[in-house]
């Protein structure tokens, strides 16, 4: 629907001349009006940015007719724009998206991601209102819609959901998928009936790019520099579209390709209190980490056209990353207080280890612990017009996420009895040795593991939709359809320890090839020194599996609790109605079905590394979900928009697996909890949108969420034989009398209210006089967040008073101002996230916290042909570490470093 750039163009409002009679164009710029009577009507589109376009059609009787439109921007008649660009554009498609739509929604296209240097999807999310992100290694992983945790959200491609690839949880890594594979992202705040339902804070949808209505070419190539390992980092990034057989067949192919080298410095602390109530730290860490992280990503998209009434669409996406990681980490632990005779700590003994991460030397490995993660998926969609009153789409799909871990290796080399010097401050503490000497450092433990964790989820959906109006002269729709997902998710870990036959073969760190690693230019403060390490080469060389130099043995200690099977089937219908009241109001009403089946497998682990056997359970609920949302258009420019939601969290793979683990010499006990409740919630959203003609917005909004059984980590320092029989009657071998032992499990707390509001500003500063001033550009977006949680108990069992949910997050602020011509772009963009708790510990001191977040980019394109545009990228100018701490702020947990990044290269356009 472009005449220019021959781009599709969705969210345009195209309106018959009869009654309140509209509709909105589809992704692929389609659009289709039910139950015409027969006559000749005028058919008008309405685009923000763009030219308004009319034309006549003539409906005949028992007929079909089509009629097509290629808008031209309004910079063509409009004096105080002189040209709009191709960023432009892309906004205008995403506010068009935006303000057509029936829910509550934040939408960017491709060519607004493209605005900011963000290499992956999390990075790009990370700009939008009421979304912060947590970092891995410097790149934004896992993302917090309004304050509510990963688990509490979920993420789709196309709308299909995304598997995850993660052991634990149902976490969906946000920086596995390159941005410039994406073509728009949609972010669901309020769902309607037709929408899956375990997405309490919001749903995140990717949607891929779709044929064009002509050939695109486009491709980029780039690269950069990461100093905190003096390093360069290579992009390349294809895209082809085209229509063919008389444009009946429309086909699109992108592929990415990043490789990045890079890594971090990072210094963490466990912090504990003494009899005296001082608190010290009885664990610490310095970790160097070396990093490579290899992303491939190919799509294809195709659509048919089977005559007028019936399409059919086929996507398919793999995404291939490679995460290569070596870490060298120094550890004091055991740590126990010397005092003076006031009770006072003096200094501090404990022991000392070395341990290097890597792996074998092959191909794949290289010398460097491996996680292999894909994610795939395959879709095959088809659209149907049955009759004049009635279609139907449906779609069949299957998703798989894996990750593998081949051939994982750790050395170790320890020394006990050490007494340690204390410098630094309390917030930022450094320990070092006293008279260090490697020759007196042993070797403890050489390990080898091989980690597989698989997911696929199978989906199907069926939608039908006709006229249904009980207000005459105004549209009215009744949808209804259903939904099957069966997924699967499996986990199996293996680990080995290997011990030399001969103890003189390794007799100590310092008599096998190491490495040393002074501190200098260390991030965290060059007071940090790592110390010294076996090689990752020498690691690498170790034959462990010939049996003439080690011995191997399994240590089911570290995988024997970990691994489990989960199935889970879900069963959905809907009835949706939308109902235009008059030309102004608009109200959508739906009922959701869910009905949720399970069965998953634990072991049961006694003594530490016992296989007692394996336990099972069986579970089925049904979730009834009502929703109501209102849309008032009180002004051509200005909506009004409300909605009553429902929706629901499953809990996590892990969370509900029924293992039993028992540590007799520690006195300790973990499980699984198969009674875990899925958390439900009743939401409540009102907001306003002011859009400007000149392609911007200004919105304003408030929100409220009631979490019913949330989830949590509950803990028990006094858990007795008596409260293990009640709990697990079904075990035959119940732990030992008269002892008191820590106990861990997931658990269902009583409910969570949560509230807030955000604002946000997007407009092109044109109405400013002159060419300089009318260039300036902002973007900017705040969110304010509060949460109080009720029944989370303490490690006393004792209820908790004034407790946050775990990733509230305060404040949220994105801020940029950019400056643009008809050649020359530059922006520069701030993220600042507050403070907010992480994980709830037993207790107020255990609370751990990400502390708050400032970063700063900047980005700059020049225009050299009609075809090709050079670029360059700088981001975290700040420096910003990832900061955790531990009960008050300068109790420092984690702190990781990873320096700037920067990139350049060239774009071209076809």
């Amino acid at each position: 629907m472009e005449k220019i750039t021959k781009a599709s163009l969705p969210g345009a409002t195209v309106r018959l001349n009869i009654g309140n009679r509209y509709t909105i164009s589809d992704q692929t710029g389609d659009y289709e009006f039910l139950k015409v009577p027969v006559g000749t009507y005028t058919v008008e589109v309405v685009y923000m940015g763009y030219q308004l376009q009319r034309q006549t059609v003539t409906v005949a009787r028992g007929e079909n007719a089509t009629i097509n439109f290629s808008l031209e921007d309004a910079s063509h008649r409009m004096d105080q724009v002189e040209v709009m660009s191709d960023r432009v554009r892309g906004q205008a498609r995403a506010l068009n998206q935006q303000k057509n739509k029936s829910n509550i929604t934040n939408i960017i296209s491709s060519d607004q991601v493209g605005r900011f240097p963000d290499a992956n999807i999390g990075e790009a999310l990370r700009r939008v209102p009421g979304i912060t992100m947590q970092n891995d290694q410097g790149e934004a992983r896992n993302i917090i819609i309004r304050g509510l945790a990963p688990e509490l959200n979920s993420v789709m491609l196309n709308g299909d959901r995304i598997p995850s690839a993660e052991g634990d949880n149902r976490r969906v890594q946000m920086d596995l998928i390159p941005s410039d594979m994406i073509s728009s992202i949609e972010v669901n705040k309020t769902l309607t009936s037709d929408m899956d339902a375990d997405a309490i804070g919001g749903s995140v949808n990717l949607i891929t790019r779709a044929s064009p209505n002509g050939e695109r070419i486009s491709a980029t190539l780039s690269s950069g520099y990461n100093p905190i390992r003096d390093k360069a980092l290579y992009t390349g990034g294809f895209v082809y579209g085209n229509r063919f057989a008389k444009s009946t067949i429309g086909m699109v192919l992108s592929g990415s390709y990043n490789n990045n080298i890079y890594g971090s410095d990072n210094v963490e602390a466990v912090w504990a209190k003494d009899k005296f109530g001082n608190a010290f730290i009885e664990e610490t860490d310095i970790r160097k980490y070396d990093v490579q992280r290899i992303r491939r990503s190919v799509a294809a998209a195709f659509d048919f056209k089977l005559g007028q009434n019936h399409t059919i669409f086929a996507n398919a996406m793999y995404n291939w990353r490679d995460d290569r990681e070596n870490r060298y980490r120094m550890r004091i632990d055991d740590i126990e207080p010397q005092y003076n005779e006031g009770n006072q700590i003096t200094g501090y003994k404990g022991r000392i280890g070395f341990q290097t991460k890597g792996g074998i030397d092959n191909d794949r490995n290289k010398m460097a612990r491996l996680e292999d993660q894909r994610v795939q998926n395959y879709s095959l969609r088809g659209e149907h017009l049955l009759a004049s009153n009635l279609d139907m789409d449906w779609t069949v799909s299957y998703s798989k996420a894996r990750e593998y871990r081949p051939n994982e290796r750790y050395m170790l080399f320890r020394q006990s009895g050490r007494t340690f010097d204390f410098a630094g401050s309390s917030e930022f503490p450094v320990f070092n040795a006293v008279n260090f000497d490697a020759n007196a450092v042993s070797l403890n433990t050489i390990s080898e593991n091989n980690d597989l964790t698989e997911e696929s989820e199978l989906g199907a959906k069926l939608n039908f939709r006709l006229p249904l109006s009980v207000v005459a002269g105004q549209k009215g729709r009744l949808r209804f359809g259903g939904r099957l997902r069966v997924k699967d998710k499996d986990r199996n870990n293996m680990f080995t320890t290997y011990s030399p036959i001969n103890s003189a073969l390794i007799p100590n760190l310092g008599s096998i090839p190491n490495v040393f690693f002074d501190g200098k230019n260390f991030q965290a403060g060059e007071q940090y020194v790592p110390g010294l390490f076996a090689s990752r080469a020498y690691l690498a060389s170790l034959n462990l599996t010939n049996g003439k130099v080690f011995t191997g043995e399994e240590d089911p200690t570290e995988f024997l609790a970990l691994n489990y099977s989960a199935k889970e089937n879900i069963y959905a219908g809907y009835l949706r109605w939308d109902q235009d009241i008059n030309d102004k109001l608009s109200v959508i009403t739906g009922l959701r079905l869910e009905h949720t089946k399970i069965n998953y497998t634990g072991n049961i682990i006694e003594n530490e590394e016992d296989l007692a056997g394996t336990r099972s359970s069986k579970n089925s609920y049904t979730d009834l979900l009502p929703s109501v949302a209102v849309k008032y258009q009180a002004k051509e420019d200005l909506v009004l928009r409300g909605a009553f939601t429902t929706a629901l969290a499953r809990p996590n793979y892990y969370a509900l697996t029924p293992f039993v683990g028992i540590v007799a010499g520690d006195e300790q006990i973990t499980a699984g909890n198969p009674n875990l409740d899925a958390t439900n919630a009743y939401n409540l959203d009102f907001m306003a949108e002011q859009y400007f003609k000149s392609v911007g917005l200004l919105s304003g909004g408030v929100f409220y969420k009631r979490l019913n059984n949330f989830i949590y980590t509950y803990a028990d320092r006094a858990y007795t034989t008596e409260k293990f029989a009640n709990d697990f009657s079904d075990l035959a071998n119940p732990i030992p009398e008269g002892e008191q032992w820590a106990f861990t499990q997931s658990r269902n707390g009583e409910s969570v209210n949560v509230y807030g509001f955000e604002v946000a500003v997007q407009r092109q500063l044109d109405f400013l006089p002159g060419r300089f001033l009318s260039g300036f550009g902002v973007y900017a977006n705040y969110t304010f967040t509060k949460s109080k949680a009720k029944g989370v108990a303490n490690s006393d069992g004792e209820l908790r008073e004034d407790m946050t949910l775990p990733g509230t997050a305060p404040h949220m602020l994105n801020a940029s101002l950019s400056w643009e011509n008809k050649r020359f772009a530059a922006r520069i963009s701030a993220n600042y996230t507050a403070a907010y708790i992480d994980e709830l510990g037993g207790d107020a001191f255990g609370d751990a916290f990400y502390d708050k977040q400032f970063f700063l980019d900047a980005n700059a394109s020049f225009k050299v042909s009609k075809v090709a545009r050079f670029f360059a990228e700088a981001t975290n100018l700040t420096n910003q570490p990832l900061r955790y701490y531990q009960g008050v702020s300068s109790q420092t947990r984690q702190m990781e470093y990873y320096r700037p990044r920067y990139n350049f290269g060239v774009k071209f356009d076809f």
